[in-house]
């Protein structure tokens, strides 16, 4: 009789410890879920924003009509974009494409003194540290949900359960470098 008590307590315990793991990797993954939201809102808006800034360029710097279509052509694949690292690299894309942009504008004396233009950009700019603060608030999310889910004893529980790894949301050579601009 006592070793089926002993027997049970050791179920409980083993069952509370599964329950708590499970509990806490629920939990890590909704994190990185209302993370990524977040940076899903916060592009949302960049999104929204481009096609104004593009606009405001036009009428000053018509003959730049590459840039401005490799800005509408970037933000078209971010758009559409299905996965982490699909949306990471049409960012990036986009993040190098605005970075002309704006060094473009630098040749236009006008266009730099146009309030729609210089709202536009602070606006972005804004987003772009949004956009930069949510990235990392979702990579560290990341991280420690990817730490958890290959600990031990979280490993045992995590792969029956279908707690795969999350990608991260990483920065490309676009964002590192400066925008190469040419008159």
């Amino acid at each position: 009789m006592e070793a089926l008590i002993v027997l049970l307590v050791i179920i409980a315990v083993i069952a509370v410890i599964v329950v708590m793991v499970y509990n806490r990797l629920v939990a890590l993954r909704q994190t990185t879920n209302q993370a990524w939201g977040d940076i899903d809102a916060q592009l949302k808006q960049r999104h929204d924003l481009v096609p104004n800034l593009v606009e405001s360029v036009k009428g000053y710097a018509t003959h730049e009509r590459e840039t401005l279509e490799q800005v509408t052509r970037a933000r078209q694949q971010a758009i559409d974009a299905t996965s982490v690292k699909g949306l990471a690299e049409a960012e990036n894309m986009l993040t190098g494409a605005l970075r002309q942009l704006f060094a473009l504008s630098e040749a236009y004396p006008d266009l730099k003194a146009n309030t729609n233009f210089l709202q536009l950009q602070n606006e972005l700019a804004d987003l772009e540290n949004k956009i930069a603060a949510a990235r990392r608030f979702f990579n560290n999310a990341v991280a420690e949900y990817n730490t958890s889910i290959e600990q031990f004893p979280a490993v045992i529980i995590a792969n029956p359960f279908g707690f795969k790894p999350r990608e991260y949301f990483e920065a490309g050579q676009a964002e590192r470098g400066a925008p190469n601009v040419k008159f």
